[in-house]
């Protein structure tokens, strides 16, 4: 098996970092091979580009862009590790999704670009089991209170996986860290990412359907 981890902090030795290396760890034991795509470290540009603008209306894939194709393409499962800013990714990640999943390669509508806007949507990515690993400075207390957590898994894991294709999506958020204080929230989020990772790689697991999940509470909250 593959992985493809998407991560994004700028301290290399960050707790973010550890999280990640807890979430790798079973795969290691088994194993399997990681792709650890650290934004910051190999410098992606998450500028949305006249390149960029120009291939959204039917002109090539950038290169960077293509390279990128390629490692999700080559991957059997994907993960994206995360600080929560502002409620949802970073700017780095959130600018690798807009210029990565691309349309043609990630999403269609109808037969191409001159159907957009025209024809349904088609998600093209095969649904690869994703996880999503979120590092909150916040009290869950507080996700709970004004819904922060369902609104960032309504605009990632539908709004971009689902999207796009991928509807096996799984998110967790690791909530309460900052600061020393915290040392033992700290400590048990690291267990959990581990935990989280052997799940994700366990021939048990049930695959999901983010999409339908959703819809699905959305339904019986309407109704209620």
């Amino acid at each position: 098996m593959h992985l493809l981890t998407v991560f994004s902090h700028p301290v290399a030795a960050s707790y973010p970092a550890a999280v990640m290396s807890a979430f790798h760890e079973p795969f290691h034991e088994a194993g399997h091979s990681i792709d650890v795509l650290d934004l910051h470290r190999e410098g992606f540009d998450p500028r949305f580009t006249v390149e960029d603008h120009s291939h959204f209306w039917g002109g090539p894939v950038p290169a960077d862009v293509a390279a990128m194709h390629r490692r999700v393409e080559a991957a059997d499962r994907l993960a994206f590790v995360f600080p929560v800013y502002w409620w949802s990714m970073p700017a780095l990640m959130k600018g690798w999704v807009e210029r990565v999943f691309t349309g043609g390669w990630a999403y269609q509508y109808g037969q191409g670009v001159d159907d957009r806007g025209k024809k349904s949507l088609n998600g093209l990515l095969p649904s690869v089991p994703t996880a999503l690993v979120a590092i909150g400075g916040s009290k869950r207390s507080t996700y709970d209170k004004y819904g922060y957590d369902e609104a960032m898994r309504t605009q990632l894991d539908v709004g971009v996986f689902a999207y796009c294709g991928i509807r096996d999506v799984e998110s967790h958020l690791i909530y309460d860290v900052e600061g020393d204080h915290n040392a033992a929230t700290r400590a048990a989020g690291v267990r959990d990412a581990r935990r989280i990772g052997a799940d994700f790689l366990s021939p048990d697991r049930v695959p999901r359907d983010a999409k339908a999940e959703h819809l699905r509470v959305r339904r019986a909250a309407k109704a209620a």
